[in-house]
């Protein structure tokens, strides 16, 4: 590659979102409006209430719904011939974890348009799933059936699912929710290890705490776009009283904002 070309690359936004509106058909839009890029290799926190349109946004972006207004591109090209440029882990409970099938089948699925419909995986290809597991934590589960692992293990198994479409762009829905301490950080060092690959990860969350320190910058949903930056800049009263309205109360105790949102939990965002 030449160096006009990767400096054209690194320009480009791996994924650019301009005037987006998209909902289920025959009920009201989600989401309205929605503009905002996200740069290769960051790592950006999806913040709102329940109903926000963060899911609609994601199933928009992977051509699980349709968009009635806008444009989306992925590393520049039309979403709508590049959707398998994008990986997607959904929220967990849009998974039937019951079928009964291993690991290294789970994220094999993901590779299947790499290796051409009707076609059996060769000892190649098992390589490159073997690696993968490796890769997010999960290489000695990989005989054990899905519905034997954790929750947390899950949702590494299906970040290495996504990653086996040879993508560089990955969504994540959720991927805290339901899931202890432990396993946050789990999926937390998965995440470092993809930023160290380069790959560029948007991911929705209700963790306030987390969103000031995990993520480079932040998109505050309520149905459009109240804010975009810096975490420090967007975890501000005004914006999250926007965002979350008479259910969530600021106020400062020394050298902590404490945010009570509209879980009644107690978030301390130091500041």
């Amino acid at each position: 590659m030449n160096d006009d070309y990767l400096h054209h690359m690194t320009d480009c936004p791996a994924l650019s979102v301009h005037n987006l509106s998209a909902g289920y058909p025959g009920a009201y839009m989600a989401l309205n409006g929605a503009t905002f890029d996200v740069m290769p290799g960051e790592r950006i926190g999806v913040l709102g209430p329940n109903g926000a349109g963060k899911s609609t946004l994601f199933k928009a972006i992977v051509g699980l719904l349709p968009h009635h207004t806008g444009h989306i591109s992925i590393h520049g090209e039309n979403c709508r011939t590049s959707h398998t440029l994008v990986g997607y882990v959904p929220q967990s409970h849009e998974i039937d974890w019951s079928f009964p099938v291993t690991v290294r089948d789970v994220v094999m699925m993901g590779h299947i348009r790499q290796i051409g419909w009707f076609r059996f995986p060769t000892r190649r290809h098992w390589h490159k799933i073997d690696s993968l597991l490796d890769r997010v934590g999960m290489f000695e589960f990989r005989k054990r059936q899905i519905s034997e692992l954790s929750g947390g293990q899950r949702r590494r198994v299906f970040i290495a699912r996504a990653l086996a479409q040879e993508t560089d762009v990955l969504l994540l829905d959720e991927p805290f929710g339901g899931i202890d301490v432990a396993a946050e950080q789990e999926i937390i060092e998965v995440l470092d290890v993809l930023r160290g690959d380069g790959i560029t990860v948007i991911l929705a969350t209700h963790d306030l705490e987390t969103a000031q320190s995990l993520f480079d910058r932040l998109l505050l949903l309520k149905g459009h776009v109240i804010a975009y930056g810096e975490p420090d800049k967007v975890l501000q009263p005004d914006y999250l009283r926007a965002a979350y309205g008479g259910k969530i109360g600021i106020f400062q105790d020394g050298t902590q904002t404490i945010i009570i949102a509209d879980t009644h939990q107690h978030t301390p965002i130091g500041k």
